[in-house]
């Protein structure tokens, strides 16, 4: 029986990527990558309970609901937004981190690098 997963659980691996920092959206606690959302619990009513919403392309996002449909879903509030809606109750430690990983490239490839501050 696989143990159920959890927002900590999702926080424990986005953590272990590159850049990515703990914050909140919306009041809730989320993961971001040089500013940008990552992922964070799905707080619209629309989306399940247990639900998480993570940024991918939406080519990535026909992918994973064509081949896990059980896992990977989307509400008419999410449709206009290049992320999933995932069913943390379906979804194992190891499709998490490859799904994480896949956001990461994601948001890293559509958000420039954080310009340093140079003291002169």
């Amino acid at each position: 029986m696989r143990s159920k997963m959890t927002f900590d659980n999702v926080r424990k691996i986005g953590l272990a990527l590159p850049e990515v920092e703990e914050s909140t959206t919306y009041g809730e606690s989320s993961l971001k990558v040089r500013g940008k959302l990552l992922t964070c619990p799905a707080i619209n009513k629309s989306a399940e309970r247990g639900s998480i919403v993570v940024r991918v392309s939406f080519e990535q996002r026909d992918e994973l609901m064509a081949e896990a449909p059980d896992i990977y879903y989307i509400t008419e509030h999410y449709v206009s937004y290049p992320s999933v809606l995932v069913r943390l109750s379906r979804i194992d430690n190891e499709a998490l981190r490859g799904l994480l990983r896949m956001s990461w490239q994601y948001v890293m490839s559509k958000t420039p690098a954080r310009k340093r501050k140079v003291k002169l």
